[in-house]
């Protein structure tokens, strides 16, 4: 515990910084439930996207074996050209969602190309598509957590260590102050008693 002036400015300070904690106290705590609940419905979309990804993995491996097609080079198709994202700020957090992934255009030779690459290119690019919206709710997931760490650790240092140690404070300089006004009066009574008798 700081050491603290036992003044009634000091006693003022005090009142004044309990009533800023007792006000921002509920905020926070409003934070942190907040964080917590976007940070299970995080943890539900992810888990459903790997849902996803899993019976996408499975339609793709019934066919990979095509893959190996050497008259054909898919991978132009179905690499991203551009990723589109952007940030949302959720509970004081700035967290990137995605908004688009975009590939190049496919352009090749129907006539030559096997039947199986239109399905193929637009299955992947669903695959991908979907390891970018995974990647990105991790990283969601990752903020969320990191954001409630820091709520949590105010919250408790308000609870815990600010709220009581100024109550304590108030307690220590009232009674220090009701101690000196206790002895002022016994003094002036003394004084008066003394000046009574000096006067008789």
């Amino acid at each position: 515990m700081s050491k603290i002036k036992l003044t009634k400015g000091e006693l003022k300070r005090q009142r004044d910084s309990l009533r800023r904690f007792l006000y921002y106290l509920p905020t926070l705590q409003l934070k942190k439930q907040q964080l917590q609940k976007k940070i299970s419905e995080a943890h539900k979309i992810l888990s459903d996207l790997e849902n996803r990804l899993k019976k996408s993995e499975e339609n793709i491996s019934r066919w990979v074996g095509l893959l190996a097609d050497e008259r054909v080079d898919i991978v132009p198709f179905i690499k991203p050209v551009d990723i589109l994202w952007d940030m949302v700020n959720i509970a004081g957090a700035n967290l990137p969602f995605l908004k688009d992934v975009r590939f190049s255009e496919m352009n090749y030779d129907f006539f030559t190309t096997p039947l199986w690459v239109d399905e193929g290119i637009k299955e992947l690019r669903a695959l991908i598509r979907q390891l970018i919206e995974a990647a990105i709710m991790k990283k969601q997931i990752a903020i969320l957590e990191k954001e409630l760490r820091i709520t949590t650790q105010r919250v408790n240092l308000f609870e815990k260590v600010k709220i009581p140690e100024c109550l304590e404070f108030i307690r220590i300089i009232r009674i220090y102050l009701g101690d000196q006004q206790a002895n002022a009066v016994g003094i002036s009574k003394v004084a008066k008693k003394k000046i009574e008798l000096a006067l008789v």
